[in-house]
């Protein structure tokens, strides 16, 4: 279910933050731009050759150890969850992010320094409006292996509440509620820190990670029995200078913590950060315990599967109109067909990466009944199977990152059975189901239904290629 009772929003200007990045060690600048309405939060990486650009969804997520990172074949952003955790707290729908390298800055560990930048440019409402992904049922998700439990049920706003526990003896259970995204935001998340704990920092350290963590961009909680070469280990392992030992927040850090609660807190910001890349802005109530970035995806990964039709409707269908999915203007962004060949009048199911079913009004209008045939109308064969592999392109369409710019090309149309006559008058409901997908190449079963009476069938066989 969607509902919008707002405009979207971008920013007046371009404002940039330099900054280390936490596992490269390296240098790099993220400048936030503008961007048109409906666009939503794009990538872009200016370092590289015709400047690559990856937007952030689920389909581009590679790799969910010790943060959030996204790529389209070679070309990769790392870390970028407390941007993205900035942008969407701050409620930008549309913003071109650019870097000049793999990884995003960490910055303090926390967003506020994104929060910051983003605010040096006014945020300004855009003539589009905005759509929100409003939960409609209870749903739960668990991973026993990892003690991950999460609920969401159906709320007027996004609210998150969160509990953590590590069962360490410097890190007790904590617990926080964000009741509302708009006013607790900036003041009460953006500026907790990500953690870790010193046992693991050697095997961080070993595995290639961290190599630009410091107690300037991480808390580190420590161990209560760590003898004076251990503390030297580590002032060493990370150049440290001054003197390093536990203060009484159990942690490495000089500065104390930021919030009573700052760790569960920076769980919030990585949560919201993470549902940036379900492409559209989430109205439900969030119930966490002891989730981190893997399980927050796979919590994306269901809301998305549940609700991809309402999401495609969003992209697509301009105004919502009760049983369709995609009318015939929606169907037009999507197709390259136009009159007299467009032969799908409007789209009243589908579910992504599986099925899909439209509907072909059949009038007596119709240019071909003049000579097929003359007196004895008759719908021509070829055109059903035609109208069904157009209702199968849109199935598949749908996994490009920008339809419009592809064509499916149906290389083969096997096992065709032509069953009854199609006249004037009928109404044609096509069903296409996703047998095989591989290397751009497809295999659908269809099959087309007048008054629910099969009129014919057939395996169709496409490749998608770029226009």
């Amino acid at each position: 279910m969607f509902e919008s009772i707002e405009n979207q929003q971008t920013i007046k200007s371009p404002t940039s933050y330099t900054g280390i990045g936490l596992h490269t060690g390296k240098i790099s600048t993220v400048t936030f731009k503008p961007a048109p309405a409906n666009t939503g939060i794009i990538f872009r990486r200016v370092d590289l050759p015709d400047k690559p650009e990856i937007p952030a969804d689920l389909k581009h997520v590679t790799c969910l150890e010790r943060g959030t990172n996204i790529g389209i074949k070679e070309v990769k952003v790392a870390t970028i969850e407390h941007v993205l955790a900035a942008i969407r707290g701050l409620e930008i729908d549309n913003i071109i992010v650019e870097v000049d390298g793999e990884e995003l800055p960490v910055a303090d560990g926390s967003a506020i320094e994104f929060v910051k930048a983003l605010r040096k440019s006014k945020i300004v409402e855009q003539d589009a409006e905005r759509k929100y992904l409003a939960i409609t049922k209870p749903m739960s998700f668990s991973v026993p292996e990892r003690n991950v439990d999460v609920v969401v049920v159906p709320s007027e706003s996004l609210k998150i509440t969160f509990f953590i526990d590590f069962d360490h003896p410097n890190l007790k259970p904590q617990y926080t509620s964000m009741v509302s995204l708009r006013n607790e935001f900036e003041e009460g998340f953006a500026s907790a820190r990500t953690f870790c704990f010193v046992k693991d920092i050697k095997s961080l350290k070993a595995a290639g990670l961290i190599k630009g963590g410091s107690l300037d961009n991480a808390i580190v909680i420590g161990e209560d029995d760590m003898s004076d070469p251990e503390f030297q280990e580590l002032k060493k392992l990370f150049g440290f200078k001054g003197e390093l030992k536990l203060n009484e927040d159990k942690i490495l850090n000089p500065e104390p913590l930021r919030y009573y609660n700052e760790f569960v807190r920076h769980k919030v910001v990585d949560l919201i950060g993470d549902l940036a890349l379900l492409g559209i802005p989430l109205k439900g109530h969030i119930l966490a315990a002891r989730s981190g970035h893997k399980t927050n995806i796979e919590l994306i990964k269901k809301i998305r599967k549940l609700y991809e039709s309402e999401i495609l409707k969003a992209k697509y269908q301009k105004k919502p109109v009760k049983g369709v999915v995609f009318d015939n203007e929606a169907i037009k962004r999507i197709l390259p067909h136009r009159y007299p060949f467009l032969l799908v009048d409007k789209i009243t199911r589908f579910v992504a990466g599986e099925n899909i079913v439209g509907i072909k009004n059949v009038s007596t209008n119709e240019p071909f009944f003049q000579g097929h045939f003359p007196g004895h109308p008759v719908m021509p064969g070829v055109l059903i199977i035609e109208a069904m592999a157009q209702t199968g392109g849109i199935l598949i369409l749908n996994e490009c990152e920008n339809p419009q710019d592809y064509v499916a090309y149906f290389v083969s149309i096997d096992k065709v059975k032509f069953r009854k006559p199609v006249v004037p008058g009928d109404r044609l409901e096509f069903k296409m189901r996703l047998v095989k997908s591989k290397a751009g190449m497809t295999i659908m079963e269809g099959k087309a239904y007048v008054d629910n009476e099969l009129v014919c069938e057939g395996i169709f066989k496409a490749k998608i290629v770029k226009k």
